[in-house]
């Protein structure tokens, strides 16, 4: 039988984190209580909290088996729901420099491609399930009050659906609010410094467009990935299948490059991609919805686990801690991560007399390797662009032929091509690219060029 470590715990956000980290805490409070400012849809819909929901996500491998873990029966119900089962490696076609395309190949293991709408709509359904959440909309959350030497977390001020003021006690909050707003606000009332941060200043931009799947598609793909011929030009595009028999396209660009809000001129955007695979398939393809548009600045990494005291009872999760491009598809997938370690650090204290004690702090030191891994993958190619904001990697240039050198290896030698999948889709971490044999092999690929 679990034991409880509290009465109530308070989740501020109903996105993917939000909902994974309520699902997480479920086995361990009496009540779990989930706080949405927007109106949450009783289908897969848009929500107005969430702009950039209407463009093209991606629910990496391990955020898929992730959310399987917290929810169980998760992947079977978007398969159900109208998700698009990708074989990895295969279904893909993916376009880089040199590889027009890169080798499709069956890797072994299956994807989901879908709308941000629906994976929501999904994960709220499983997380209903259980009777002792609450999923209440239309609550804005003023403040997160603490007790009276501010070194612990008591209460959640909010205002609810009419705008009558209320008052929920609380063990733990999780902020899943996105910006961290309400977490700095309790640092600032208590005296605690704000957490170093890590910036990358990515200033992206994209656009993006539904289509109806034409009955003449390319049989040999279900979504295209055209990455750009960096860093000459930042123009690139990805194009997956949705439910409902749909492409959804995604046109990006980078430090004023922006693609453009009306459907002719994205048309021709697409048409100026390095390679004509996408424009060929939707120049005769039926749009179904207006261009709509997106603009992304920074991705900000904020290290908490730097900090030497943090406020008792208060766990920020997802893009509260680490704010990724979204162009790579990381975000979602990091979150679910993150609330399977929440639930595991909960579990650990179950039965212990104190299990609040230092809790953040663990929190904090074990989602690093979870984030470490998206962290400096997109650092990479986001710091090919000279105009990129923010401090490079060390030994950059050597990092560059590394990465050069791994798709040379990947295209020609299937297991490592698996491998190099399985780090992008958060399934191994980058250190497997330590092994000794495996360096022995890159310095000999390295060597050929």
């Amino acid at each position: 039988m679990t034991l409880l470590l509290g009465k109530q715990a308070v989740v501020v956000g109903a996105g993917i984190g939000g909902l994974a980290a309520a699902g997480a805490m479920a086995d361990y409070f009496q009540q779990v209580v989930v706080l949405e400012r927007d109106v949450i849809p009783s289908h897969a819909t848009h929500r107005a909290g969430t702009p950039q929901a209407r463009h093209v996500h991606a629910l990496l491998g391990g955020g898929q088996h992730a959310l399987e873990i917290l929810f169980p029966g998760f992947t079977a119900a978007l398969e159900k729901a109208g998700a698009v089962r990708l074989r990895t490696g295969l279904d893909l076609r993916l376009e880089v420099p040199g590889y027009d395309p890169f080798p499709q190949r069956d890797l072994g293991w299956d994807v989901y491609s879908m709308s941000r709408p629906l994976v929501e709509y999904v994960v709220r359904q499983q997380l209903t399930k259980r009777a002792n959440i609450e999923l209440r909309d239309r609550c804005r959350v003023d403040a997160i009050m603490t007790n009276a030497n501010g070194a612990a977390v008591s209460a959640i001020r909010l205002a609810g659906r009419n705008g009558e003021g209320e008052t929920l006690p609380t063990d733990l909050v999780v902020d899943a609010s996105g910006r961290a707003a309400l977490t700095f606000a309790v640092l600032q009332s208590t005296g605690c410094p704000m957490p170093p941060e890590s910036t990358i200043g990515v200033d992206i931009a994209y656009a993006t467009n539904i289509f109806s799947a034409p009955e003449n598609a390319p049989p040999y793909w279900k979504g295209v990935f055209t990455f750009p011929n960096a860093p000459e030009s930042s123009r690139g595009a990805l194009m997956m299948p949705i439910e409902g028999n749909c492409w959804m396209l995604t046109l990006a660009g980078r430090h004023g490059d922006d693609p453009p809000g009306n459907f002719d001129s994205f048309l021709d955007f697409a048409g100026q991609l390095r390679t004509q695979t996408i424009f060929n398939a939707i120049k005769r393809a039926t749009p179904v919805v207006e261009v709509v548009r997106f603009a992304f600045p920074e991705s900000i990494r904020r290290h908490f686990e730097r900090m030497e005291f943090f406020p008792r009872g208060l766990v920020p999760l997802g893009d509260a801690v680490c704010r990724f491009n979204p162009v790579y598809g990381q975000g979602m997938s990091v979150a679910a991560q993150q609330a399977c370690i929440l639930r595991d650090i909960l579990a650990a204290r179950a039965g212990a007399p104190d299990p609040f004690d230092a809790l953040a702090q663990a929190f904090f030191a074990a989602i690093q390797g979870v984030i470490d891994t998206p962290w400096t993958t997109a650092a990479v190619a986001d710091f090919v662009y000279p105009e990129t904001r923010g401090e490079r990697p060390p030994d950059f240039e050597n990092t560059i032929k590394f990465a050069f050198a791994l798709n040379r290896l990947a295209a020609r030698d299937a297991d490592i091509h698996k491998l190099m999948i399985e780090v992008r889709h958060l399934l191994k971490p980058q250190s497997v690219y330590r092994d000794p044999a495996f360096v022995e092999r890159m310095r000999e690929v390295i060597a050929e060029a």
